[in-house]
């Protein structure tokens, strides 16, 4: 027996925005049924491409709005409080971009108002459902990993933001952007997951203008386990690596979704199977949150909080 599909509204139609607008058209469990963003222009190019979505330039149309069960909230994230809780108080279900917010009290705001609500709330890490993600998690909890013993983070930018960012101006502004909530966020979630916990002992943040970072290094803990962050903006080539050792074996994680296991010396590549995971991944993982069901791959707001905490420890060193 089919399920009724869900109406989903979406707010915020960026470079985010548009690649779920894209995954949840087609998808069986969501009919998108409202949309706003800020661009008139892009709102009234969508509105004659998709005749039965209703489009407009003011979110109050989606959030709160009759007809919508769930919203995915693409915006800036010091907007997403300002969203994200009256759109639980409404009684719709969240999917949020990361990170969750800047602000530890517009944070709290939101972990306050999914517990009230009882609606799902989640949040958008890319990483969640990879199956490199559960491939390594099988690792550590069945032994072959041995002992983990640290975690190394390093990116790398030739530019930032990059370029499928760069009409999102604030990215690349202190206030709310820079690569380490964009990117080191979702490295910090997997560690969280994985490892446990990060406590960040020393991190700095180097400016060479009045925009983001321009680089960023600093030592933390996972309860006794060291974890280390490099990063760079200006350097080739483009870097993701997050690499996990182990007593027995180590793990590397490669531009998002490539895994290296080293067992002795050298690295091999890990042959993974079925569904990498993707954004059509996750807005199923959503819709079955939704409907009651248990969702371990799929990123909380209790999670998305610790992560801030971390990430924000940075700005604030």
């Amino acid at each position: 027996m089919t399920s009724t599909p869900i109406r989903l509204g979406i707010v915020g139609l960026g470079a985010m925005g548009q690649g779920l607008f894209t995954a949840a058209l087609p998808h069986p469990d969501f009919v998108v049924s409202r949309a706003a963003d800020l661009d008139p222009a892009m709102i009234a190019r969508l509105a004659a491409e998709h005749l039965g979505i209703v489009f407009s330039t003011e979110p109050k149309d989606v959030i709160g709005a009759d007809g919508v069960d769930a919203v995915y909230i693409a915006t800036p994230p010091g907007t997403h409080a300002a969203l994200v809780v009256p759109a639980l108080q409404a009684g719709q279900a969240v999917f949020c971009e990361k990170p969750l917010s800047v602000s530890a009290a517009d944070a709290e705001a939101m972990l306050s108002a999914a517990k009230a609500s009882g609606r799902a709330a989640a949040v958008n890490f890319s990483l969640s459902d990879r199956q490199s993600t559960r491939y390594v998690e099988a690792a550590i909890a069945d032994g072959r990993v041995g002992e983990v013993l640290a975690v190394e983070i390093r990116l790398a930018f030739p530019v930032w933001p990059r370029e499928f960012q760069a009409a999102a101006t604030w990215v690349g502004e202190r206030a709310q952007g820079g690569f380490v909530r964009e990117v080191f966020s979702h490295f910090a979630y997997l560690t969280d997951r994985l490892v446990g916990p990060l406590e960040l002992v020393h991190g700095v943040l180097d400016h060479r203008g009045p925009g983001s970072e321009t680089a960023a290094y600093g030592l933390m803990r996972a309860g006794d386990i060291p974890v280390q962050l490099t990063g760079v903006v200006g350097a080739q080539p483009t870097t993701y690596e997050w690499v996990l050792r182990g007593s027995r074996q180590s793990y590397r994680l490669s531009n998002w979704r490539d895994l290296f296991v080293a067992e002795g010396n050298g690295w091999q590549p890990v042959d993974l199977t079925g569904e990498p995971g993707s954004e059509t991944t996750r807005l199923s993982l959503f819709a079955r949150a939704i409907r009651g069901e248990q969702t371990p791959d799929l990123a909380d707001f209790a999670s998305a909080y610790r992560v801030q905490q971390v990430v924000e420890a940075f700005h604030s060193a």
